[in-house]
This record gives C-alpha cells, structure tokens and sequence, in this order.
C-alpha cells in the first residue's frame, strides 16, 4: 500500500475514533439539523438509528460526506429481518449465468473507496444519520415508498400520478433474471425532494391483488433521501406493492450484502459528460438456480442477494422486466427535473442518456438478448425513449429528457 493511502487511512481512522467518543453511531446530526425539532420525535429518530446503525468494526469518512462502517457481515441489517433469524449466509452464487457478459469497458468507482477499504469479513454499510431520518415526514417513512404513493412507483401504473417514466418492458413471460450496461449521469432536480433515477425492475404478483414483488436497482439523485444531488447507487424490493415491505437500501431488513468493496447507496464516478466521455455500470441481477436466492452483480462483482424467502411471487420467477428512467416531482405536475442526461433519445450517443446490451436469463440460467420490447412512455415530450439493436450494443434503449419545455407545460 502506497504512504499517501496508508496516511488518509490513519486520517479516516482518526476521525471515526473521534466521532464515535463524542457521538456514536447514532448521533451524527448538528445543533442546526435539529433545532425546533420536538424532543418526542428526536427520541423516535435515535431509537431507530440505534436499530439500524450497527456497530463497527472500522469507520471510513468519504470525501463526500458520507460516513461508510465496516460492520461484521453476520451483524448486517439483513439479520433483523425475522424470516432471517437463522439464516446460512452464502457467501458466493452456486451458479452464474451462461452466455455472453458485457462487463463495461470504464469501471465506475465510489467515493469513498478513495480512503481505504473495509476488512475481509465486514460489509461497507453508508451510515443513516440524524439529519437524514428527520428529512423524512416520519421515521416510518424514511427510505419507503409510501401508502399515499401507492399507484406511482410502476410504469404501468404511472398515469397521471405525477411520475414521469421512459421504460422499456419485456414481454409478459418467466423470467429469472436480467443484465444491462447502464450509462451514469448526474441529473439537475428541479428541487430538492424530486428524484431522478434509472434502474432495472423485476416483477412479479399485481398491485390489483396487494402482491406486487419487486426488485429494483440502479443509480438515483435524491437529495430528500441522501442530502447531495451526487448519483448514488440504490436498490430496492417490495412484496406487498410497496404496503408495508421494503425500503431504499439497507435502512430495512432484507438485502443480505457479501461484499466488502461496494457501498449501497455510495456516491458513484465518474460522470458522463454531454458531448465527451461516456461511463457505464454493468448490472446483473439472477436467481442462483441451487440457492434460489436474487443475486446482484455490479461491473463483474458479486455483492449480495435478496433471499428467495422474502418474497411470495418473485419465490418462484419474474413474469416481467422492465428498464429505464423514472422522475418524480414533488408536487403533482411537469417539472423540470432531467432524466438521464437531460436530453432526448434523439440526440444519440455522447448526449443522450442509454442502457444497452439488455439481455434476461431463461429457465436454463442462460443469458438471452432481449428481443420485442414494449415501450411505456406516457408523456414523449417531456421525457421519451427509443429501442433499437445492433452487433456491437445487443438490444439497447436511448431515453430520458428535460422535463418542463415549450411542448410539455
């Protein structure tokens, strides 16, 4: 290890000793986050960072803010999940998926990989702070997406409900899995509770039967949920359409993370740039035929999976797969928030955002390209998309858009 990264671990080191004296893990909001907040509700907010925060083994201060702990993988969040209580961890897939991968050519990086690493045996897990909790309206809203939200968080649900979706669908089926390369922006939000996010869905059940099972995954700019506009990456999973299952990341029992180098919910690099260098992140989400559990692989490496016990539908397989970008504005309405790159489809490479190389996994664990696709864009000139192949990019899609113009008021 180079002296430089020997120095800034000492410094990390330091720095977390010192915060965990003076504050724990917690307690990590200022005097300002808090003032005129009831003490009733600081109480609820530190009861449950006290829950959620697990101890560590070693602490990391990122660059951006961001405090990663390095918690023992058998004290992970996953474990307070009570269909998890004695849970056999499985450290790697029995299976990968047979065909042909397409890791990324630019690996993307986090943030917070720039001052050390966590220790074999401990997983990265992005500390939920003070400040983080009462942005929410409730603890029990933090990180969800909520009842009142119901009929918003599907692309097929999404008439006028606010979201603004450009998605590419599979045809209705049985599906074990998918993999895409997926192309980083970091969109302008019109304000600070829109998000702008593009991710892969994998569904199964209906919201018609209160069994939609869902896993999502993907990069977002949230700054209601994570206190910057740096794109992060994200997952999540429901089992209920979104009733009472499920959450953003690792703020709720379920995700059973095996990797020590990859941060869910971690700031992602480099950047796209409009009219320059293009970076991508190779996702790859499958059901292990020996385990059942949903493995996730990003750029090649594995990184966790949601066992196959937390769900009822998606136990089994998906019958559909869907992919591309969502916005959500904080009020009913257009907005300007981008998607993507903030410009259409039809602008092309280098400016247009895209997912490329979509393939989904059959019965036989095998990686098919994924021919036919659907698309579901319910506002074109706000935000739009376009699918197409070719012998370099398999099945590919260029969506996204600005939102607010002159032909969508």
């Amino acid at each position: 290890m180079a002296v430089t990264t020997r120095r800034a671990c000492l410094v990390a080191l330091v720095v977390a000793l010192a915060f965990l004296f003076f504050e724990g893990p917690a307690m990590a909001a200022s005097g300002t986050a808090t003032a005129g907040v009831s003490a009733q509700r600081l109480r609820e907010v530190r009861s449950y960072l006290k829950r959620v925060n697990k101890t560590p083994v070693k602490t990391i201060q990122s660059p951006d803010g961001d405090i990663i702990d390095c918690v023992l993988i058998s004290k992970q969040p996953a474990f307070d999940h009570p269909l998890l209580k004695n849970h056999t961890i499985q450290m790697q897939p029995s299976h990968h998926p047979y065909g042909d991968s397409k890791i990324a050519p630019h690996p993307i990086t986090q943030t917070w990989q720039q001052n050390c690493k966590c220790p074999d045996n401990t997983v990265p897990i992005r500390r939920t702070k003070e400040e983080d909790v009462l942005r929410a309206s409730s603890v029990n809203s933090y990180g969800k997406k909520t009842p009142e939200d119901l009929q918003k968080f599907h692309p097929e649900t999404s008439a006028n409900t606010g979201h603004q979706y450009a998605v590419a669908s599979s045809a209705a089926g049985n599906y074990y899995g998918t993999e895409c390369n997926i192309n980083l922006w970091k969109p302008i939000t019109e304000s600070p509770n829109d998000f702008s996010l593009t991710q892969l869905w994998i569904v199964a059940g209906s919201y018609s039967n209160n069994d939609l099972n869902t896993i999502e995954t993907g990069w977002q700019v949230y700054q209601y949920l994570y206190g910057d506009n740096n794109p992060r990456l994200f997952i999540y999973w429901t089992r209920d359409a979104y009733k009472t299952t499920g959450c953003y990341n690792l703020g709720c029992p379920g995700f059973v993370q095996t990797n020590n180098q990859i941060a869910i919910g971690g700031t992602l690099s480099p950047q796209s740039s409009y009219g320059g260098s293009q970076y991508e992140i190779c996702f790859l989400v499958w059901k292990d035929p020996g385990s059942g559990n949903w493995w996730l692989q990003l750029g090649g490496t594995n990184v966790g999976y949601w066992p196959s016990s937390i769900f009822t539908d998606l136990a089994n397989s998906a019958s559909n797969v869907e992919w591309g970008g969502e916005v959500a504005p904080s009020e009913n309405g257009q907005t300007s928030t981008q998607m993507g790159s903030g410009h259409f489809p039809s602008e092309g490479f280098g400016k247009a955002s895209y997912i490329r190389n979509i393939q989904t996994v059959d019965s036989s664990n095998t990686l098919r390209s994924a021919n036919g696709l659907g698309l579901i864009i319910p506002t074109p000139n706000c935000y739009n998309a376009q699918s197409g192949s070719s012998n370099d990019w398999g099945t590919y899609m260029y969506y996204g858009g600005p939102g607010r113009n002159t032909n969508c008021q």
